[in-house]
C-alpha cells in the first residue's frame, strides 16, 4: 500500500481519539495548534491521492435512519462454492492450474459498487440473487475508501465483519432484535450491517475486506494482480497466497496452516480457506451450476470438538411413539454459543458409544450449526436398565424396544429404538396436532405448539375436527394470557382459511406414517387430485408398489391405516369441514434432451442454495419424480454435503451417483 494511503489511516485514527477525549471525557490529549496542523496534513494527503476513507476526521457525516431496507437485485449472482474438507480433494480439483489462497472469512458478504471514483453502492449478498441495500452502513465501516482516484466502474466483494476482540468488547453491552445477547461475531456483523439507524452501525466497529473484483481493472490477467491494484487504492484486501506453479499437496497443506495461523495472529476471524483460479480468463470460462461457480472450492476446518461431562438422558415421545433420547451436559461455548444438549437419534447410537450419567464425552457442532456427541472419554459397559426407562416418561406406559435390520456395504446394521404405544400418550397427541397444523399438512398460521398445548392441557382439543370448533370457547380464549379480540380473530381466520386446501395437504396432514409430502404428492398425481378416487382404490386394495419408489412397507402403512375404524371416521368427517382444490398436473418437460424425465431420483445431504422442499421441487420441475428413500426403483441419488446412509443403500443396488455439479450439468445449468 501506498505509504500516504499508511500516513492517511494513522492520522485519521490520532485526530479521532484526540476528539472523543476532548468532547466526551473533557481532557486534552494534543493542543489546538497540533491537532489543526495534522488535520490540514491529513486534507492535503486526501487530496494529493484522491482517495477518502469513512470516518475520515475531514468528512462531516450526518447519519441516516431508514424506516426499511430496501432490496435489490445483483447484476450477477452471488452464488456459493463447493465445499470439502480434504486437502487431497482441493489439490485434485485445482489440478496443474496456478492458485489463488485466500481467507474464508466468517462475517457478511458485502458487494460494493463505485462510479465515478466514489462509493454509489453497497449491497449484502442476501440469497445470492436479492440483496439488501446497506450503503449508508457502508459508509461507516472501518478504513472502507469513500472516494478513488480510480474513475472507471469499479464492482468489489468483501466480506464486513466483527474483530474477535471488538466482540469481546461489545457483546455484553448489546443485544439482538429479540432483546437476547449476540452469539458470536458473525451475527452481530450481520445485525450490525442491516441496521436502519447508520450511526448506530458506526459504534460497532465494522471491518471490511475485499476478497474479489467483479468489474474493473480489467487488463490484468490475474485476480492477485487485481486485489493489489486495489489495495494501492486504499481498500483493505483479504490476506491472499498466490502460487507460480502448479501446487504439489505438501504446499497446499503448508499455505492453509499460514493462513489459518496468519489470522489468528491478527484478530480475523476465519472458518476456512477459499482456493480459486488465480487465471481471471480460465476462471471465468469454467462457467457455474445453479448453486455454485465452478472456479473455486472452499476449504472448510475440520469440526472443533470439546470436553464435557454427560449429566443425565432425557427421553421425549415423538408423535410416531419413538422416544428421542437427548443428551443433556455441562454447558460449553461453541463458536460463541453456549451448548447443553444434542441429540443421541437412537438406543443403538447412546449403546455404541457406551454413554451413561456422569462420563466425560466430546462434543461439536457440525458444520458450525448441529450440536453433536462424537465420543464417549470413560467408555464402560452401558447397560440398558440404567439408561432406558422402562415406562414412558410422559404418560407412564410401559416402553417397548423395536429393532430395524438394513443391509450397508454387505453387511447388516442392526438399529435398536425406544416406543411408547399408548395412542393417548399427551405429548405424541400434542406432536400430532402441531403436524396436522404445520405448513406442509393444514397450514394454519399462528396455531404453534404452545397454543395447541395450552387449549389441550383445556381439554378442548381430543381430535382433529375440534379445531374447527374452537369458536365454542372463544369468551374463555380472548380472556388468556397471550390473547385478545385481535389475535384470536387472526386465529380464527387462519383456521377457516385452511379449510381450503390441496389433496397433498390433506394427505399429508393424515399422518400415516412413512407419508409425507413427497408421498402424498406422488399419491396426488396417480389420482389426480381426485380424493373419492383414491379413497375407492384403498378399499379395492390398490397395490401402492406401482408407485415410483413406494415398497412393501409403504404400501402396507396406507391399508393398515385406512383398516383401522378411528382412522377411517377421522378421514370422513375432515372431508365434509374441507374443500380440496382442483388439481393442477404438473408442466411436463419440453427439454427432450433432459435425461431426468420420467426417472426416480432421490437426494441425500445438503445441496446448496436449495432447500430439500426446494431441490425436489427443482427435480419436478424436470418432468422427474422426486423419492424420499433409495429402493431398486430409485434411478439417481443426488449426493449433496454430508450424505446419509443413503449413499450406502444406493452403492449396494448400483444406483448411479451423481454429485450436485453433475446434476446441474445434465440438466443444462452448466453455465
Amino acid at each position: 500500500m501506498d505509504d500516504r494511503l499508511k500516513r492517511m489511516k494513522e492520522l485519521a485514527g490520532v485526530l479521532s481519539e484526540a476528539s472523543r477525549a476532548y468532547y466526551q471525557e473533557s481532557r486534552e490529549l494534543m493542543s489546538n495548534l497540533e491537532y489543526d496542523r495534522l488535520y490540514d496534513e491529513l486534507l492535503r494527503l486526501e487530496e494529493e491521492t484522491g482517495t477518502v476513507f469513512a470516518g475520515s476526521p475531514t468528512q462531516k457525516v450526518g447519519y441516516e435512519v431508514l424506516s426499511e431496507l430496501p432490496r435489490e437485485r445483483h447484476e450477477k449472482p452471488m452464488l456459493s462454492l463447493n465445499k470439502t474438507k480434504s486437502v487431497d480433494e482441493l489439490k485434485e480439483w485445482l489440478g496443474n492450474q496456478t492458485g489463488l489462497l485466500s481467507w474464508k472469512m466468517d462475517g457478511l458478504t458485502v458487494v460494493l459498487t463505485y462510479e465515478n471514483g466514489v462509493l454509489s453502492k453497497a449491497v449484502t449478498r442476501g440469497n445470492g440473487e436479492i440483496g439488501e441495500v446497506i450503503t449508508g452502513n457502508a459508509r461507516t465501516f472501518v478504513n472502507l475508501p469513500m472516494s478513488i482516484p480510480y474513475k472507471e466502474r469499479l464492482v468489489v466483494t468483501g466480506e464486513a465483519f466483527i474483530r474477535p476482540s471488538d466482540f469481546e468488547a461489545l457483546k455484553d453491552k448489546l443485544r439482538d432484535g429479540n432483546g437476547e445477547p449476540y452469539k458470536n461475531g458473525r451475527n452481530l456483523a450481520a445485525g450490525s450491517v442491516r441496521l436502519l439507524d447508520c450511526g448506530a452501525c458506526k459504534d460497532r466497529h465494522v471491518t471490511f475486506m475485499a476478497f474479489n473484483v467483479l468489474e474493473g481493472f480489467t487488463g490484468y490477467a490475474w485476480k492477485s494482480q487485481r486485489l493489489r491494484a486495489i489495495e494501492q487504492l486504499g481498500f483493505p484486501i483479504c490476506k491472499y497466497l498466490a502460487s507460480k506453479q502448479a501446487l504439489t499437496q505438501f504446499d497446499m497443506d503448508a499455505g492453509i496452516r499460514h493462513l489459518r495461523k496468519y489470522a489468528q495472529e491478527n484478530d480475523i476471524p476465519i472458518d476456512g480457506i477459499v482456493v480459486t483460479y488465480n487465471d481471471a480468463a480460465y476462471a471465468k470460462s469454467c462457467g457455474r451450476t445453479g448453486h455454485h461457480y465452478k472456479d473455486g472450492v472452499a476449504f472448510k476446518f475440520e469440526d472443533d470438538t470439546y470436553e464435557t461431562v454427560l449429566r443425565s438422558i432425557e427421553w421425549t415421545p415423538s408423535r410416531t411413539g419413538e422416544i428421542a433420547p437427548v443428551a443433556i451436559f455441562d454447558t460449553v461455548e461453541i463458536d460463541g454459543c453456549a451448548v447443553s444438549r444434542a441429540s443421541l437419534h437412537n438406543l443403538s447410537f447412546i449403546e455404541n458409544l457406551e454413554l451413561a450419567p456422569g462420563c466425560r464425552i466430546k462434543v461439536s457442532k457440525r458444520n458450525q450449526i448441529i450440536p453433536h456427541v462424537e465420543e464417549n472419554l470413560d467408555r464402560d459397559c452401558c447397560a440398558r436398565e440404567k439408561v432406558v426407562p422402562a415406562r414412558c416418561p410422559c404418560c407412564g406406559h410401559p416402553t417397548r424396544i423395536h429393532t430395524t435390520r438394513n443391509t450397508v456395504n454387505g453387511e447388516e446394521k442392526v438399529t435398536a429404538a425406544l416406543f411408547c404405544d399408548n395412542e393417548q400418550c399427551e405429548t405424541r397427541k400434542l406432536r400430532k396436532f402441531v403436524h396436522f397444523a404445520s405448513q406442509k399438512a393444514m397450514n394454519i398460521v399462528g396455531l404453534s405448539e404452545a397454543i395447541l398445548e395450552k387449549f389441550i392441557g383445556k381439554g378442548w382439543l381430543h381430535s382433529y375436527m375440534d379445531i374447527f370448533f374452537l369458536d365454542k370457547h372463544r369468551s374463555e380464549i380472548v380472556q388468556m394470557e397471550g390473547f385478545g379480540v385481535r389475535s384470536w380473530q387472526n386465529l380464527w381466520d387462519a383456521i377457516q382459511h385452511s379449510r381450503i386446501t390441496t389433496f397433498e395437504q390433506y394427505l399429508t396432514a393424515m399422518d400415516i406414517p412413512m407419508v409425507g409430502s413427497t408421498a402424498s404428492k406422488a399419491i396426488c398425481q396417480r389420482f389426480r387430485g381426485n380424493l373419492a378416487e383414491f379413497e375407492t382404490a384403498v378399499c379395492q386394495s390398490f397395490d401402492f408398489t406401482q408407485l415410483p419408489d413406494f415398497g412393501e412397507t409403504l404400501h402396507r402403512n396406507i391399508h393398515q391405516w385406512f383398516h383401522s375404524e378411528e382412522n377411517w371416521t377421522i378421514w370422513t368427517e375432515l372431508r365434509r369441514l374441507v374443500c380440496i382444490k382442483t388439481y393442477q398436473p404438473p408442466a411436463a418437460s419440453t427439454d427432450m434432451g433432459n435425461p431426468f424425465v420420467g426417472k426416480t431420483l432421490v437426494v441425500t445431504g445438503k445441496v446448496e442454495p436449495y432447500t430439500r422442499d426446494g431441490i425436489n421441487e427443482k427435480i419436478e420441475s424436470l418432468g422427474a419424480h422426486a423419492g424420499s428413500s433409495v429402493s431398486s426403483k430409485t434411478d439417481y441419488l443426488i449426493c449433496g454435503e454430508n450424505a446419509g446412509s443413503k449413499l450406502a443403500k444406493a452403492q449396494e443396488f448400483g444406483i448411479k451417483i451423481l454429485s450436485p455439479d453433475e446434476f446441474f450439468r445434465m440438466a443444462g445449468e452448466s453455465a
